[in-house]
């Protein structure tokens, strides 16, 4: 249950926007695919890290002992660009929030953006500065009271569903509500579906855990516990996302994009609910700033691991490198800063940056390593594999289309 628990977080409020805004197609196929995809992609990852012979090994280790430590160095490079943009997607989406409410809730108008941008961020920054235990345990206890404020949102959309998702059951209502085709509609929610869905950060420290737990049983222990936490993460999720979009229309789905805003907030200005209206953006204001917290944690552990070349897993703190936990601080505040003051595109920086660099760590990474290492050897040639694989390469290759669409 933990784990189900850590693997749902403010990830999902963006979901049903890029979900539902090309009509009801992309949210068949998405039902279809996102136990297998979320399933044997963070299955593949954990056989990766069990593979180790190291005793207490985790996923750099595994790194280093299959492909050198010049790839360990370049897996601390990853875990840093895995983590890092999703750092900068949640102080755009604090700032966002805070506006919304403060703007259509209480009737203030906020104050100018570089402010709140620096206000908001540099408050949770110095949050963060209290003490690391206290921030985790305070997250480990948002997380189920999260998860059933997700469910009873839900359940109390149900009333307001309507058919304006159905009259899009054509290969042409995604082009006429986002302006591309059903295919490629189809193509930038795959990275937002691997931002969405992913917990690989808790994969490694799972993995040590049940291996010492469980020996040789390791493999199919941790397998069953996958499969039982995901299938009811996707139902959760999924009913959360349906719910939005059948609650809404492919329109009002296009407006929340234009607004770079989360669904919550967006149902808060929509509904004249006072429920809704006071309840969602607060939800949303909790559920980002709790996000921005952990992945500060990381990101700032992935930043001092690239500086002082020691790995991810040795922070600057415990080593008493007060010089590099200052400049650590300095980068994550300023370039956060700055890109919540900016406003780029949510969902934007998502297909462009974070789905595509989690795809290289937990779609791409491991299948080759299954293709490659000899301790992987007997889960070669299975389908699944080739599954994860395809859908890691279109996760990676929307930051190609990106680029060319700029162009």
């Amino acid at each position: 249950m933990s784990l189900f628990g850590t693997a749902i977080g403010a990830g999902v409020l963006f979901l049903p926007i890029n979900a539902g805004i090309g009509g009801i197609i992309p949210l068949i196929v998405m039902t279809i695919v996102a136990f297998p995809m979320t399933y044997w992609a963070h299955r593949g990852l954990t056989r990766f890290v069990l593979s180790t012979s190291k005793e207490g090994g985790d996923l750099t280790d595994a790194v280093e002992e299959h492909f050198g430590r010049k790839a360990g160095a370049f897996m601390t490079i990853l875990y840093f660009l895995s983590v890092y943009p999703i750092l900068l997607v949640y102080s755009v989406t604090i700032t966002n929030t805070v506006n919304s409410f403060l703007e259509h809730q209480l009737g203030v108008t906020p104050w100018p953006r570089w402010i709140m941008s620096l206000i908001l961020v540099g408050g949770l920054i110095f949050v963060v500065s209290l003490g690391r235990d206290v921030i985790v345990k305070a997250m480990s206890v948002l997380v189920f009271p999260f998860i059933g404020i997700l469910v009873l949102l839900s359940l109390y959309l149900v009333p307001k569903w309507n058919t304006a998702l159905f009259s899009t059951f054509s290969l042409e209502s995604a082009k006429a509500a986002t302006g591309h085709s059903i295919w490629v509609t189809l193509l930038l929610l795959v990275p937002v579906m691997v931002f969405s869905f992913n917990h690989s950060p808790i994969i490694s420290s799972f993995a040590v855990e049940k291996r010492e737990e469980y020996g040789i049983h390791a493999d199919e222990k941790t397998g069953k516990v996958l499969r039982v936490a995901q299938i009811l993460m996707v139902c959760v999720v999924m009913f959360f996302v349906f719910s939005c979009a059948l609650s809404l229309s492919p329109q009002n789905l296009a407006e929340a994009k234009a607004q770079n805003i989360t669904i919550l907030s967006y149902l808060a200005n929509h509904f004249d609910n006072p429920v809704i209206q006071w309840a969602a953006p607060i939800i949303a204001m909790i559920a980002v700033a709790k996000s921005f917290l952990g992945h500060y944690l990381g990101a700032a552990e992935g930043f001092q691991g690239l500086i002082s070349k020691k790995g991810t897993d040795a922070p600057a703190e415990a080593k008493g490198d007060r010089k590099l936990a200052l400049i650590t601080l300095a980068f994550m505040l300023v370039t956060a800063w700055l890109v919540g003051w900016l406003n780029p595109s949510i969902l934007g920086m998502i297909e462009t940056l974070c789905g595509p660099t989690i795809a290289i760590l937990l779609f791409l990474m491991p299948m080759y390593a299954i293709h490659k290492v000899p301790a992987l050897q007997k889960y070669r040639g299975r389908l699944s594999n080739y599954f994860i694989f395809f859908m890691g390469l279109v996760a990676f290759g929307t930051i190609f289309y990106n680029i060319v669409q700029a162009i």
